[in-house]
């Protein structure tokens, strides 16, 4: 009887074990390619699926920088459900230079591990004009 118990117990502890929630993306990287600061903000939406058989919660997502603002599906995700993760890059050139970006969002979740996604591309910076000379002479 006591070994019935203790393999009941077992069985108990794994299935209670193997019950949860997994998040699985399409793809977990996006390029941009070239971003212009002129044309402002850019996005991208990452999907995801609860591919686990327990409800899926994402609880944060943190951005690499301030550049960078998330938005996910707030509500719980049942199994087999889908959910996004949206990215948005708001590029600026304070050099005056074309420069590469990449940046990161963690995606924190009732999943025993998180899951980093990274957007990147050529931030392109705002054109300069070129200064016209003047030829004419000061008259004093």
């Amino acid at each position: 009887m006591k070994k019935i118990s203790i393999l009941f117990a077992f069985a108990v502890i794994a299935a209670v074990a193997a019950a949860q929630p997994a998040i699985t993306f399409t793809e977990t990287t996006h390029d941009f390619g070239d971003v212009y600061v002129t044309d402002g903000q850019v996005s991208y939406v990452f999907e995801f699926t609860n591919t686990g058989n327990e409800t899926l919660v994402i609880s944060k997502v943190n951005a690499s920088c301030g550049c960078t603002k998330p938005d996910w599906t707030q509500s719980p995700i049942a199994p087999g459900e889908k959910g996004v993760i949206i990215a948005k890059y708001n590029p600026s050139t304070p050099s005056g230079k074309a420069t590469v970006f990449s940046k990161t969002l963690t995606v924190i979740s009732n999943t025993d591990k998180n899951v980093v996604l990274t957007i990147k591309g050529n931030q392109i910076p705002v054109p300069t004009m070129p200064v016209a000379q003047n030829n004419s002479q000061i008259v004093r």
